[in-house]
């Protein structure tokens, strides 16, 4: 598949080309805290289209990265969200350097894999916390090397190695309430507070989780090897030390403290890129005390992260740039955008609302083929989907949760997901016998995905 920046780069020719042909629009919304209807849409005839290289300041074809990247203020896109991509990815790069999280689930897995009854499911829901809390995804691949001899010694196969890992990440991804690259991303995008509705991603993050452990251990039951002996298995020898420990501690801790702020102190992109910030510099410093990093290695490790995050950064700002050369997304004024919102939102209108909301799954779920990455697919379709959701009596709330399990739970099973190929290339599974053993799995996730959907909707999730 093409890189998702050749995607937008030819959605913003697409949006040029439909600035020339379509006559804009608007909304005449005196009070943003009423609802929007499609009746209050107007054309607005002698609107100019778009140049291909436009003077002064204002937005063509040709400006559309810089004026994407310029645009906004801290408390939102593009500016507010690209520094706190960038400022956050540098500082999960120092903390991963360290390798006290990797130590951290190595000495589980010394501790645990002679237990075989609590190996797996505890396995299972620490990788699923990894996915939640931090978009734990690529590093399952790491993993899959360590634990795939373990499993075979134990009387698993590859599949379990996969399931255990990879599989488990992608859920708590998908109904994760504080991964900063996804829900923070996709929720500033909808201009709704930053990890807000914790409480029912957390519901959705224990049932999801449940059920795949549940297919998880059923699955290794049935397969495993009656002659395999867990004292076979070879020993893991990694143990945490101190300074593995304290750094740990501050994570643990500096986790905590980003869910007191926006919970108790309302906080948004400023103060949780400070915080995360903060996060990172403890670490280093504990690091450097006890000569596992220099200074140098911090800092080299900061920008080795905030440079992986780099491309979604720049996603943000092309997928806004896309949005201005469409005239905006002020409903009150004059645009392509508000056009194609109204006869979107038109031909699917006489569908009940809540059969909309589960629309956006689906499409979502299918679009996930052609961007896997969760950052990069929030940047494409928010800037679409969240005021498409006005319009449809949607909740903003359930837009982005209809993005976040399109996104994430399609990533076990799509062959565009890099982190799902590179794992199964690991334990020498292909694709095709992986696709033939998961794809009912991954219908029944998204069978209880639209139940929560359709939940959302009727207890007004918001």
């Amino acid at each position: 598949m093409p890189d998702a920046s050749i995607i937008l780069l030819t959605v913003a020719f697409i949006a040029y080309i439909a600035s020339l042909l379509i006559t804009p629009g608007k909304f005449n919304v005196e009070d943003k805290s009423h609802s929007v209807t499609l009746s209050q849409y107007q054309t607005v005839e002698g609107v100019q289209a778009a140049p291909l290289f436009a003077e002064g300041g204002h937005i063509g074809l040709a400006n559309v990265l810089f004026e994407g990247l310029v645009a906004g203020d801290k408390y939102g896109a593009t500016i507010g969200v690209m520094a706190f991509i960038l400022i956050t990815g540098g500082a999960f790069g120092i903390i991963m350097k360290t390798g006290a999280i990797n130590n951290g689930i190595m000495a589980l897995i010394n501790k645990t894999q002679r237990i075989e009854w609590l190996f797996i499911p505890l396995l299972f829901t620490l990788f699923s916390l990894g996915g939640a809390v931090f978009g734990m995804g690529e590093e399952a691949i790491a993993f899959c090397i360590v634990l795939l001899p373990i499993m075979k010694q134990l009387g698993y196969d590859a599949k379990v190695t996969v399931l255990t890992t990879y599989v488990a990440t992608q859920i708590g991804f998908a109904t994760s309430w504080m991964n900063p690259f996804s829900i923070a991303i996709a929720q500033s995008i909808a201009e709704i507070p930053v990890f807000s509705g914790a409480s029912f991603r957390m519901v959705a993050w224990l049932v999801f989780t449940l059920f795949g452990l549940i297919f998880t251990v059923r699955y290794a039951n049935s397969i495993k090897q009656t002659n395999s002996a867990s004292s076979d298995a070879p020993t893991v020898h990694t143990s945490l030390d101190i300074c593995d420990k304290l750094i740990l501690a501050t994570f643990v801790l500096g986790m905590i403290w980003v869910v007191w702020g926006v919970m108790a102190r309302q906080y948004y992109i400023p103060e949780l890129a400070a915080q995360f910030f903060c996060i990172g510099l403890f670490s280093a410093f504990i690091a450097k005390v006890f000569n596992k990093l220099s200074a140098n290695d911090s800092a080299d490790a900061f920008k080795q992260g905030a440079q992986d995050l780099l491309p979604a950064a720049m996603l943000v700002a092309l997928a806004k740039g896309v949005v201005l050369l469409l005239g905006g997304s002020d409903l009150n004024a004059p645009s392509i955008l508000n056009t194609l919102l109204y006869y979107s939102a038109s031909s699917i209108a006489a569908v009940p609302d809540f059969i909309a909301a589960w629309g956006m799954l689906l499409f979502q779920s299918l679009f996930n083929f052609f961007v896997s990455s969760g950052s990069g697919q929030a940047a494409i379709t928010m800037p679409l989907m969240a005021p498409l959701g006005d319009l449809l009596n949607v909740s903003r709330q359930i837009v982005v949760l209809a993005f976040q399990l399109g996104d994430g739970l399609t990533n076990i099973f799509i062959p565009t997901s890099a982190s799902l190929i590179g794992c199964l290339g690991i334990v020498k599974l292909d694709w095709g016998e992986w696709a033939a053993f998961i794809w009912r799995f991954t219908l029944a996730l998204f069978v209880l995905a639209s139940s929560f959907i359709f939940i959302a909707y009727f207890i007004n999730y918001q």
